[in-house]
């Protein structure tokens, strides 16, 4: 599988490695509609099911999206991996891979991460008129004055 997953995503390929039995692959943001896009449409590789998307908060000014994918035809699973800078936007995949849609939004609210082009991009967990995002531990530590 690596063999086709390097041939295929050539270079938009920023890199690839093997843990556990799966796949990693790291893409630059520019590149993951592409790369999303190749990945579920390529008859070798088919990865046509989103199991999940997480966002994760690599300190200091970046964050990390990762995405797990299934391809069910051959039984393989793949997860690829986003860095972006914190503010920045992220494509979203929901165009591609329709179950990212109640994910990205739970990334957005819970960390802040933005997904251009999404197509209901609000919070989902947290209350109206709350202020941060709790997995940055950016909300007040103290009680109501």
């Amino acid at each position: 599988m690596k063999e086709e997953l390097t041939t295929c995503l050539g270079d938009r390929l920023a890199g690839c490695t093997e843990a556990c039995g799966e796949l990693n692959v790291t893409v630059l943001p520019e590149h993951l509609l592409a790369a999303a896009r190749l990945l579920r449409d390529q008859a070798a590789l088919s990865f046509t099911f989103l199991s999940d998307l997480t966002g994760v908060d690599c300190g200091g000014d970046e964050f990390e999206v990762v995405y797990h994918l299934l391809s069910i035809t051959h039984r393989s699973r793949v997860r690829i991996k986003v860095r972006i800078p914190r503010g920045a936007e992220l494509p979203s995949v929901t165009g591609v891979w329709p179950a990212a849609n109640w994910h990205e939004r739970e990334a957005y609210d819970l960390l802040g991460i933005t997904f251009a082009g999404h197509p209901d991009l609000k919070r989902i967990l947290t209350p109206d008129g709350f202020s941060g995002h709790p997995l940055r531990k950016e909300y007040p530590l103290g009680g109501e004055k």
